[in-house]
């Protein structure tokens, strides 16, 4: 059975968003994660060349610095001392028409924080809430890729994390993402870090909501490979539609 699966590509000083076929291996153990991981990786490298570096961004990757890289793994440690998620941080910063935001959730582990009922109980989201600032829900990802960004500058200056073992990657997946049913994306928020920092940018874009905003709508593009034969089936219906409408056909 074959999938697609998106990728984020550093290219021309941009994140850009592609998307690959691969042969999928049905199942949620860590074995057959990471099948797909190498599957995945094989048809990128096939389509883009060996000459790129890859780094799966998740609790399945096969590399250490992957793993301490998911958003259920990388946690900012507070004043008081309390250890939180980037998870955490981003289902207990929704506000909701009939409630939020939760802040209890930050006590709680990733995947309590997720699967907490009322964020599926409070009718709409309406923007999300962190630190005495609101964001709005527009562009989708946007306030995501800023928490993950903040905490992962965080652990690089705490010495938790080392810049060094990612930051000349220039391929991130995440085979968890699902490109169908969700928006944000550990990987991508990862590339454009990347660029934010090696264009000396990344300490004004964490410090300056605006800023980041601004240089993020610059950086990233939403282009994303679509095969010509997609295409050109697409065009055959909209030209077939059109003929019906006029009852020629």
């Amino acid at each position: 059975k074959m999938a697609k699966k998106k990728y984020f590509i550093i290219k021309d000083n941009k994140v850009k968003e592609k998307l690959i076929d691969y042969k999928f291996n049905a199942g949620f153990s860590v074995t057959q994660k990471q099948k797909n991981i190498k599957n995945i990786n094989f048809e990128i490298f096939t389509k883009e060349g060996n000459e790129h570096k890859i780094l799966e961004v998740s609790s399945k990757s096969l590399e250490d610095i992957g793993v301490k890289l998911s958003a259920f793994n990388l946690c900012i440690k507070t004043k008081k001392g309390l250890t939180i998620s980037v998870e955490s941080i981003f289902q207990a910063s929704k506000v909701f028409e009939n409630g939020g935001p939760y802040k209890d959730l930050l006590l709680k582990t990733s995947r309590e924080a997720k699967k907490d009922e009322r964020l599926k109980n409070s009718g709409n989201l309406t923007k999300f809430s962190y630190q005495n600032e609101d964001w709005e829900l527009e562009p989708k990802t946007m306030f995501y890729d800023w928490i993950y960004i903040n905490s992962v500058w965080l652990n690089i200056k705490n010495k938790t994390i080392d810049i060094e073992e990612f930051i000349e990657r220039d391929i991130f997946t995440d085979v968890e993402f699902n490109h169908e049913k969700s928006f944000n994306c550990q990987a991508r928020s990862l590339a454009l870090f990347v660029i934010l920092y090696k264009n000396n940018v990344l300490e004004e874009c964490i410090e300056n909501k605006n800023k980041f905003k601004s240089i993020c709508k610059e950086i990233y593009s939403y282009e994303v490979d679509i095969p010509k034969e997609e295409i050109n089936k697409t065009i055959q219906m909209s030209f077939e539609n059109m003929l019906k409408e006029i009852k020629i056909i």
